[in-house]
């Protein structure tokens, strides 16, 4: 099974910006995205998992959690190889460890990176 990579994660503003990104880990797999819908997931400390933000497999039209939306955008490079996430006006309420995963069916079911952690200061 392929294994997710995110990286990007780290200390912030408040106000400021980061992007992540998700590869597949080792290897490279050119088109690999392209298989599979791509999600952005957090988890903050002491609370459950929560959906950021999708795009579907079959288009690019990204789906965005209500907190995250006009601020964060999803997006596959033109190879498929990475999935990016572009976070602006990050907020101290975004802190938490950011996961990248695929999935041909549900989410449960798909693959999920182990994470990279974003911390934001008021």
């Amino acid at each position: 099974q392929v294994q997710l990579l995110e990286s990007g994660g780290g200390l912030v503003q408040a106000g400021g910006s980061l992007r992540l990104s998700c590869t597949t880990s080792g290897r490279t797999f050119p088109g690999y995205f392209a298989n599979f819908a791509v999600g952005w997931f957090r988890q903050a400390p002491g609370k459950e998992r929560e959906f950021v933000a999708s795009i579907r497999r079959d288009n690019n039209v990204p789906v965005y959690a209500d907190s995250v939306k006009g601020r964060f955008i999803i997006s596959r490079d033109g190879a498929e190889n990475t999935v990016f996430l572009q976070m602006n006006d990050l907020k101290p309420e975004d802190t938490a460890v950011y996961v990248c995963a695929t999935t041909q069916s549900t989410w449960n079911s798909g693959s999920w990176g182990q994470g990279t952690r974003v911390t934001v200061s008021s």
